[in-house]
């Protein structure tokens, strides 16, 4: 009777130790829905109704977050035709290859949670680049497409007038809310500026809702500018939104969570100079525009 017991005391064991390793590696499926015309209006812009009738509609993308015990990776992924109907079921989900954004197009990140590093890994101008990143605050970057590179009107050569950084306030409620079957707490950030609408200064205010978690055991965010702490499961604002949708607990190879070494480095402040000489480039060509137009994935 003792042998069985200890037999059985084992087997659970083993059964618990094999829970515990299991939940520290998965993928976490992420949406992003964006639409455009909600956007606008919320940073104070009042849209014409024809002009509201021609904007793109609302648009959606997906991402994953795959993490083991040490490191993460993020990056876009596209649904996949399987003709073969591996697993039965005859479509699935694929991560995308890098090399078809270009300038503000599709990025990967990668986390070590160890020393908290983050590096952004990017194709631009047919050459792979890495740059050294970090979790933070920092809404002066904004939320979508990078804080605007360059202005409307191609054929402005006036000098851009400075940057005034908004006024930020930081509330974190009580409030919680199951995200993927994960405990999540609410951070707000609000975040007012003052802009000019019809020749009158206004000031705007944009509240974005942080949800996050420490239940995962490692730092995490879907957009690097958005992190208060914790591992961020949904960043919801005005017209745009990013929230998991299901985790799934399995085994991570070590190479899907890591960057490529292949890639040249790059500092913030040279990719700065590339941008602005991009744009430079491009109001040099009037209105015409390069053809077959870039797709952009925004990762907030």
């Amino acid at each position: 009777m003792k042998k069985i017991l200890f037999a059985l005391l084992g087997v659970l064991s083993i059964a618990s130790v094999a829970s515990a390793q299991k939940k520290t590696s998965g993928a976490i499926q992420f949406e992003t829905v964006i639409d455009p015309a909600a956007m606008m209006a919320a940073s104070g812009v009042k849209i014409p109704e024809q002009m509201a009738a021609r904007m793109p509609s609302t648009s959606k993308s997906n991402f994953e977050l795959l993490f083991n015990a040490t490191n993460a990776s993020y990056m876009p992924v596209e649904e996949t035709e399987d003709s073969n109907g591996a697993g039965g079921g005859g479509g699935g989900m694929g991560r995308m290859m890098r090399g078809f954004g270009g300038a503000g197009g599709n990025r990967e990140y990668y986390y070590t949670f160890a020393d908290k590093k983050l590096v952004e890994v990017f194709d631009l101008s047919d050459t792979s680049y890495v740059m050294q990143s970090s979790l933070k605050l920092n809404t002066t970057a904004g939320i979508g497409f990078g804080g605007g590179m360059g202005r409307n009107n191609p054929n402005d050569t006036t000098k851009p007038k400075p940057v005034v950084p908004p006024k930020i306030e930081v509330v974190k409620t009580d409030a919680t809310k199951q995200i993927a079957g994960i405990t999540c707490h609410e951070v707000i950030v609000k975040s007012t500026r003052s802009v000019k609408i019809l020749d009158m200064d206004k000031d705007v205010t944009e509240e974005t809702h942080i949800w996050y978690t420490k239940d995962l055991g490692f730092d995490f965010s879907p957009n690097p500018n958005m992190w208060t702490e914790g591992a961020v499961l949904a960043i919801e604002g005005r017209g745009t939104s990013t929230i998991a949708k299901s985790i799934e607990y399995r085994n991570v190879s070590v190479k899907d969570v890591t960057a490529p070494k292949k890639a040249t480095p790059i500092t913030d402040a040279e990719y700065k100079v590339k941008m602005e000489n991009m744009m430079k480039r491009f109001r040099g060509n009037g209105n015409n525009r390069p053809g077959g137009g870039q797709r952009v994935i925004m990762v907030n």
